[in-house]
């Protein structure tokens, strides 16, 4: 006899347990519910569009293997968003955005800086470079508290990070807006430390951000490094925060154990949770990206796809950037009062645009060989002595300059770095990346040497 739907579906979660961990297991399938069993086919209800893409994509070729010997014929697991949903934001690549009055508006404390009303996870674009953050991200506004707290995520600037956050919080108030959200950035947060130690107020610091919150959101926590007295304080208001149950999201440039000067009960709680990375995105993405754009601002009748294509081949840093060059081809455009094409555009973004990759194709990044070479020469100094194990005073400064290149310029992992320069560990890569960057800030020439090494290694031979 056939097992109604609701029976087959438990009986192949029960036996999905054997093949998918735990948490996948909570997160992504726990949530659904069986709809239909139909001729050759299971339908399963889930919460939301992005939750039946990710399953689709992620387990449905499990499930319906596993489908067959419970329900006896080959059957295919098929996911739908459950009826009682279809009202809510949809995380769609390319939805056109809700009208203002069908937003409903974010709980948040007065005391905190205001959200942004277009980092939600419909405004999104995901990508191969962003694919587990947002996941991580949606799992943590559906289940608050209980998956993946802390959820920590780190990248570049400019790359979604604050988005992704900012996320969680509509998500999570849409469903309940009594939600006491407290978003910070750990500037603001040593800030008001530093202030309520002077002003004598730590009590109410301390009910403030311990006492009267249930999503806590902190931005940039890599400038908690080597302050003391404020990671203390830190401390507590986690574990404050987690032993009640409270949603912490973490947002930082590196991962935790990269953070110089971070102390290691912070670094062990900051990975209790997912820490999850985002990369820089692909020509796809990039592409995606700007659609995504170009459609947010009904631009699709102004800026023609081949110009859009053009900028996602020839910009790679950053979503934020990509973004910005929209803005300055509409505006150069406007000025000159043409219309927008391939040649206003390389006109427009002529500084954005490297030497050489304006008519071909984009230039491929340097070796680390290369890197080593260019800054030798200019130092002074042979590629052998900067990766020789060496520590002498004509060396270090070098070596310093030529890994922070290779953070920068390659994008390399701090491993990968420390290998080829003579085996050295990620800390030492940190300290020599974080020394050259506080350098440049308060050098010139010292700057400048180093922007004229960068324009070498990028530059078209």
């Amino acid at each position: 006899m056939q097992p109604s739907a609701r029976e087959a579906w438990k009986r192949i979660l029960d036996e999905a347990q054997q093949e998918l961990p735990d948490h996948t297991i909570r997160t992504w399938l726990e949530p659904t519910e069986a709809i239909a069993l139909e001729e050759g086919r299971l339908v399963v209800g889930a919460p939301d569009q992005f939750a039946v893409e990710w399953n689709e994509s992620k387990h449905a070729g499990i499930l319906s293997r596993l489908a067959e010997p419970v329900i006896g014929r080959p059957t295919a697991i098929v996911f739908r968003v459950l009826e009682d949903r279809q009202k809510r934001p949809q995380m769609d690549f390319f939805v056109a955005p809700a009208p203002p009055s069908a937003t409903p508006a974010v709980s948040t404390n007065p005391s905190t800086q205001p959200l942004n009303e277009r980092y939600t996870f419909q405004h999104f674009v995901i990508g191969k470079s962003n694919e587990l953050a947002a996941a991580a991200a949606h799992a943590v506004a559906e289940s608050p508290g209980k998956t993946y707290n802390p959820l920590f995520i780190y990248g570049a600037t400019g790359l979604g990070k604050t988005h992704l956050m900012q996320a969680i919080a509509h998500t999570v108030c849409q469903k309940n807006p009594e939600t006491r959200v407290l978003y910070v950035g750990a500037e603001q947060f040593i800030n008001e430390v530093i202030e309520s130690i002077h002003g004598r107020t730590m009590p109410e610091f301390r009910r403030r951000y311990r006492s009267d919150v249930d999503l806590f959101l902190v931005d940039d926590v890599h400038f908690l490094e080597g302050k003391e007295m404020t990671q203390e304080e830190f401390f507590h208001t986690f574990n404050a925060l987690y032993e009640g149950n409270k949603q912490i999201v973490l947002t930082s440039d590196r991962a935790p154990k990269e953070i110089p000067g971070l102390e290691a009960r912070l670094v062990s709680r900051f990975e209790w949770g997912m820490v999850a990375d985002i990369g820089q995105p692909d020509l796809e993405h990039r592409i995606a990206i700007l659609q995504k754009k170009q459609e947010q601002d009904h631009l699709e009748q102004t800026i023609p796809d081949d110009v859009l294509r053009f900028i996602a081949e020839h910009v790679r840093s950053s979503v934020r950037e990509l973004e910005g060059c929209i803005i300055k081809m509409l505006l150069y455009a406007s000025l000159k009062h043409k219309e927008i094409s391939i040649e206003l555009a390389r006109e427009a973004l002529s500084d954005k645009i490297r030497a050489g990759e304006a008519d071909g194709e984009p230039r491929p990044l340097p070796t680390i060989n290369k890197v080593q070479e260019v800054v030798a020469r200019r130092w002074g100094v042979t590629p052998e002595g900067l990766r020789s194990k060496a520590r002498i005073k004509t060396l270090t400064v070098p070596r310093q300059i030529a890994m922070f290149l290779a953070r920068d310029l390659l994008q390399m992992q701090l491993v990968e770095i420390g290998q080829a320069f003579g085996g050295r560990d990620h800390s030492t890569v940190i300290h020599s990346v974080d020394k050259v960057t506080r350098q440049m800030a308060r050098d010139r020439v010292f700057r400048d040497r180093i922007e004229h090494a960068r324009q070498e290694l990028t530059a078209a031979d």
